[in-house]
């Protein structure tokens, strides 16, 4: 049996949560403790909530005052309601909380029927128990119901480099399978927007939004999740971040937006998708082409029919990228004109080793020129970080106008030179970030 316990502020939202799964015929009240029961299996949020307040105490200094606890039997563990409320008191009994009010309720929203319990933990004198080696302590008592009620033993879900990332089944458990996307693709993939973690979600139907506003005066921004079907439409409820797990919060995926900015090179998949472009003759053939590199496309539209987004999701580099990052010609405007007009397919600058004409011997080697056509302004890409301030990208050969093929890869590759061009990188972005203080 595996126990999930989260600890939060809002014995409302509990309340309304399980609320939700009873109204819609797919969860109902076992039994309570200290809180009204009518026996009906249904639940009255307001006399329920109005219960559990006489409970709490003038003051406490403890922020978070409940508890949301879900067990979850192996899926071969066929319990009745009886056993499951059993199960429930025991549990509760053994984690410290038997004296504390709390209500059990049973979802059955998936084939694996489970239990879910809000408690307080606070008590009448403002003290609070202690979550200290809670999943110690709630694991050492699963196993040891386990062992008397003679269960399955049922482990949490564990994720392995090898495991493949797929689709939302609408007939599974949804919190559970958007909680694994998440996590995986946060190891595996780099990504710097929303825009673009938002790409790679989609490809296996979950959807990620930002929320802002305040509480009670406090300013709050999170994420939300959604499951999603093939044509990107909602089909369940959303899951705040707070539920699936700390790698899912807006602080560990702004965390993965900087890290990304100082890992990411765009150059193996510039070349790649200029290689497709130049074979390509339409849209379709630009996408079949990608697929066969292993690259998906995904583009975004306005409600009439205008490319306005495009991402490059690369998996043999395991990076996600919006066009305008690769370059002006792979961008979601210049996409658009091609695809609605085979005529304006973009031209692809050629990199500066591959420029024969334009080349001045210098030393006793080759040096490229800068092309007077081409204002720096122009190589620039503007975009917005994770605290919506603005910064600019450079193309990386515009980085050393003048030098651009000395430190490009190519038939002259030379791994000194390689180095130093990284280092220069790193020096750019230190610069640009300041000094530590």
């Amino acid at each position: 049996m595996v126990a999930k316990i989260s600890v939060g502020s809002s014995v409302y939202g509990a309340l309304a949560y399980n609320a939700e799964k009873i109204n819609k015929e797919k969860g109902r009240v076992l039994d309570t403790n200290k809180i009204y029961n009518d026996g009906s299996g249904n639940i009255d949020i307001r006399r329920a909530f109005e219960d559990f307040k006489l409970w709490m105490p003038q003051s406490t200094r403890a922020e978070k005052t409940m508890m949301h606890i879900s067990l979850n039997p192996h899926p071969d563990d066929k319990l009745s309601e009886a056993q499951y409320t059993q199960l429930a008191h025991e549990y509760m009994e053994k984690m410290g909380f038997g004296d504390m009010p709390y209500l059990i309720v049973k979802h059955e929203d998936i084939d694996r029927h489970h239990i879910h319990i809000v408690a307080l933990r606070v008590r009448q004198d403002g003290t609070a128990i202690s979550t200290k080696n809670n999943y110690y302590r709630s694991k050492e008592i699963t196993r040891e119901l386990e062992r008397k009620y003679g269960l399955h033993t049922a482990e949490h879900q564990k994720i392995t480099p090898d495991m493949p990332i797929t689709k939302v089944d609408p007939n599974g458990d949804i919190k559970r399978q958007i909680a694994n996307t998440v996590k995986m693709v946060g190891m595996r993939y780099r990504f710097q927007t929303m825009g673009e973690f938002n790409a790679i979600l989609g490809l296996y139907n979950v959807k990620c939004e930002q929320t802002d506003g305040k509480v009670n005066g406090r300013e709050y921004h999170g994420l939300v999740y959604f499951a999603t079907d093939d044509s990107g439409k909602v089909i369940a409820s959303p899951f705040k971040a707070s539920r699936l797990g700390k790698f899912a919060s807006r602080t560990a995926i702004d965390s993965r937006f900087e890290k990304a900015a100082d890992k990411i090179d765009v150059r193996p998949t510039k070349r790649t998708v200029a290689e497709v472009m130049a074979q390509s003759s339409s849209k379709d053939d630009f996408i079949a082409g990608l697929k066969e590199k292993n690259i998906d496309l995904v583009l975004r539209h306005t409600e009439d029919g205008r490319i306005y987004g495009a991402t490059f999701i690369d998996h043999n580099t395991m990076t996600v990228l919006n066009g305008s990052r690769l370059g002006k010609e792979f961008s979601a405007n210049a996409l658009d004109r091609w695809f609605n007009n085979p005529v304006e397919k973009p031209v692809i600058q050629p990199a500066p080793h591959e420029s024969e004409g334009n080349r001045l011997q210098l030393s006793g080697g080759y040096h490229h020129a800068p092309e007077p056509d081409t204002p720096r302004q122009e190589r620039q890409t503007t975009h917005q970080d994770s605290q919506g301030h603005q910064s600019r990208d450079y193309d990386d050969s515009s980085m050393f106008d003048g030098l651009g093929g000395l430190f490009s890869v190519g038939p002259a590759y030379d791994p000194q030179e390689e180095a130093f061009y990284r280092e220069m990188q790193r020096r750019r972005k230190k610069k640009k970030r300041g000094p530590r203080l």
